[in-house]
């Protein structure tokens, strides 16, 4: 029996590009050199009307899962083998499939990280890859797939979060995602803030109970043969009596659903049940909430929750709340009470992440060792663009949170790999692209220093990451210490990842020898610094 992997799951998970790079290396003997890539992404999401002024890493535990098995086989290498480029000779040849059939796997590479559940920032080297520049090299396409997302959906998770002030999140967006990544997406959402997920697969590997509810069509069936509402939420109190949550608004939601799910709730009373709660899925969720929890009141059930969907994120939450803190109060109902007995079910905006969607992660050559060997000095290696944004960090680096006497996280700081920030005082630090742009701390500004990354996969360790619970405390804790005016929903205060003037001299002195190279003229015999037009 063949346990590989089919080829759009294993090894082959990969961009064309970063083959035939791989075996150009190969050619000019570089495949095994050492090299370093750093991922970070460079922009916080922006979804119009609102915007991140952070972001939550996720993906890590999929990404090392996944090199720990990947390789290439028989079935990679045949793959490659029957290439035929434009001439139709063959695109790889047999030295470099004989390569891959001895080296093609990430077991020689580290990956140091910071741990998943974390608050980052832009231009913060959230993971880092040192190891045998062919494989880190393919190893491009595969990390930003199990990053980018995971970090994209997680972010939102923790913002929708924060939104329901302290209620209960369910992710159930599996019906809108992106194929097999909504597992992911699923996993992130719990990491990034949400309780409990409807993904049953997902819910068993984490070791959690899976939610839901019943759709509108098990109302219409009853409605369609059995007679009606009544009759459908009966019959789904028989089946489920100690988990019974009705959906009440297939009909009227205040004419008929209530109502009936009170009757059956008073049913369940006198059977040695309680009721859990009814799921309100349209109209002004808001007004809703308070005349349901109106009846519910009247009806000796003030614990029975009420569940709130139907295409929310934390903008809309953020509404509802301010809704109900504005309005209950003229039905004579406890706003504070309300908020504490919702829960709400995100799907589609979550598992897309609306209005964003997609995270501008990205995998830059930083470093390659100057000669073969592990104890042979690094190189640092710099790009340029004509956006400075783009510039990434060069070199070997450590990289620190630095809170202030407040024990709020204040400024991250990419220092060099042996360099102890808080060793100068004062502390002056550099914008990561803009020329001039500093910021200047004393020592005593700075009450902690924080090293961010860890080791989490080694050549003979494998593979390290941390259970759901650890990586929810990570969350909790470290949006403690963010100061507010950054985990605000719309137009957040500007979090900042500075260089150190090691770094920085380090950036900027690449850059000159970079920008001074002889260049040929252009077209006319003119010398342009940058295109035209």
């Amino acid at each position: 029996m063949d346990d590989a992997p089919p080829l759009t799951e294993g090894v082959l998970f990969t961009d064309q590009y970063q083959l035939t790079m791989a075996q150009l290396y190969f050619r000019h003997g570089l495949a095994g050199r050492d090299a370093q890539f750093d991922y970070f992404h460079r922009t916080n999401p922006d979804y119009g009307t609102h915007q991140a002024g952070y972001c939550i890493t996720a993906g890590l535990g999929g990404l090392l899962d996944w090199m720990s098995e990947a390789r290439f086989g028989p079935a990679e290498l045949d793959a490659l083998a029957a290439q035929r480029g434009a001439s139709g000779a063959r695109r790889f040849d047999d030295g470099f499939l004989a390569w891959l059939s001895e080296h093609g796997h990430f077991r020689d590479l580290r990956v140091a990280a910071v741990p998943e559940g974390r608050v980052v920032h832009p231009h913060l080297p959230v993971l880092t890859v040192q190891g045998p520049l062919a494989m880190a090299q393919i190893l491009e396409t595969s990390l930003l797939n199990h990053m980018n997302y995971p970090t994209l959906v997680a972010t939102k998770a923790s913002r929708i979060a924060d939104s329901a002030r302290g209620s209960a999140v369910l992710e159930f967006g599996m019906r809108r995602g992106p194929g097999w990544g909504v597992n992911s997406a699923a996993r992130a959402a719990l990491i990034g803030g949400c309780n409990f997920t409807s993904n049953v697969g997902m819910s068993h590997e984490l070791g959690l109970d899976p939610k839901g509810t019943h759709a509108h069509s098990l109302v219409q069936v009853f409605i369609a043969l059995r007679g009606g509402e009544l009759e459908a939420f009966r019959a789904y109190a028989e089946a489920y009596p100690d988990e019974c949550v009705l959906l009440v608004d297939t009909i009227d939601t205040l004419g008929s659903g209530v109502p009936n799910a009170l009757t059956v709730f008073a049913e369940l009373r006198a059977a040695g049940h309680e009721p859990r709660g009814i799921r309100l899925d349209s109209g002004d969720l808001a007004f809703l909430s308070i005349q349901a929890a109106r009846a519910l009141d009247a009806a000796g059930f003030p614990d029975v929750s009420i569940v709130l969907s139907n295409d929310l994120d934390e903008l809309a939450i953020w509404q509802i709340l301010s809704q109900i803190d504005q309005e209950a109060p003229r039905y004579g109902v406890d706003a504070a009470a309300l908020r504490a007995r919702l829960t709400y079910g995100v799907g589609t905006n979550l598992i897309t992440s609306a209005g964003h969607a997609a995270l501008d992660g990205v995998y830059k050559l930083v470093a390659v060792r100057s000669a073969d060997g592990s104890g042979t000095p690094w190189t640092p290696a710099i790009k340029l663009s004509e956006n400075p944004v783009k510039i990434p960090i060069p070199g070997e680096k450590s990289i620190w949170r630095l809170y202030d006497a407040r024990g709020m996280a204040t400024v991250d700081v990419v220092a060099g790999v042996d360099e102890d920030p808080l060793a100068a005082d004062p502390l002056v630090l550099h914008h990561p692209y803009r020329p001039g742009v500093r910021r200047v701390l004393r020592r005593d500004d700075i009450a902690e220093a924080e090293r961010l990354a860890a080791l989490v996969y080694s050549p003979g360790s494998g593979r390290a990451t941390d259970p759901l619970a650890v990586m929810r405390d990570r969350r909790r804790a470290d949006l403690d210490r963010l100061d507010p005016g950054v985990r605000r929903l719309v137009n957040p205060h500007v979090y900042h990842v500075s260089l150190t003037t090691e770094v920085k001299a380090n950036q900027q002195r690449l850059i000159d020898e970079v920008t001074g190279i002889d260049r040929p003229p252009a077209a006319g015999g003119a010398h342009r610094d940058r295109p035209q037009g």
